[in-house]
């Protein structure tokens, strides 16, 4: 290895791991509104189409999320803990994951209305996304630590909000529902997008973990 190579291993690598974390939290975006799209069309070619994207940004994560493990193999100097980068990274990804299975759900169970919960729920997602790529965007310099707690209290208020409209969504179905096989589809779709809120409060608690190591 030549000298510049032997360099490299020690420059922090803030020009690596933070527009790959920019980039993944920007595709979550992408994937919230195309959540919200998917979910506010009733025309079905259109929401195979939305469905294929979600698909397609899902992947685009996944590529994202296994460049940052890469890096991390390769580099001794990271902008902070290893351990805080790997859990960032999968808790975005998570979320990435939980909005595909919400609209892989809705095709596999052909579910044709798109029931005001489930609005509700992928709104909150969309939000949730917008604020883990806003508190995402301030990691660089520790700098404006309010903005990122200000997200992540906002994310939390998120969650909880996701928190109610499943449990009324889910406790409707069984008073109200008197078709079962209907029921279970809906309350796999409604539990679906609720864990995406959750794995956002997942990346509001890293980086509040971040800000305590590193403030």
């Amino acid at each position: 290895m030549g000298l510049n190579g032997i360099f490299q291993y020690f420059i922090p690598k803030d020009r690596k791991f933070f527009p790959l974390f920019e980039q993944a939290s920007a595709n979550i975006i992408k994937l919230g509104e195309a959540l919200i799209e998917l979910v506010n069309t009733d025309d079905e070619v259109k929401r195979k189409e939305y469905t294929k994207l979600i698909e397609d940004l899902e992947h685009r994560g996944d590529e994202i999320t296994h460049q940052i493990f890469l890096e991390l193999g390769k580099n001794f100097i990271t902008p902070f803990d290893r351990e805080d980068i790997h859990a960032l990274a999968s808790a975005i990804d998570d979320i990435a994951d939980f909005i595909h299975g919400s609209a892989s759900r809705m095709q596999l169970y052909k579910i044709t209305e798109m029931t005001t919960p489930i609005k509700k729920l992928a709104e909150l997602i969309l939000q949730g996304c917008q604020d883990v790529h806003k508190a995402v965007g301030e990691l660089k310099n520790l700098k404006n630590i309010r903005l990122i707690t200000d997200s992540c209290v906002r994310i939390n208020s998120m969650e909880n909000q996701a928190d109610y409209i499943f449990d009324r969504a889910v406790g409707e179905l069984f008073e109200y529902e008197k078709d079962a096989i209907a029921l279970i589809k809906y309350k796999e779709v409604l539990a679906a997008l609720e864990t995406a809120t959750d794995k956002c409060e997942d990346v509001a608690n890293v980086m509040e973990s971040i800000l305590v190591k590193n403030a």
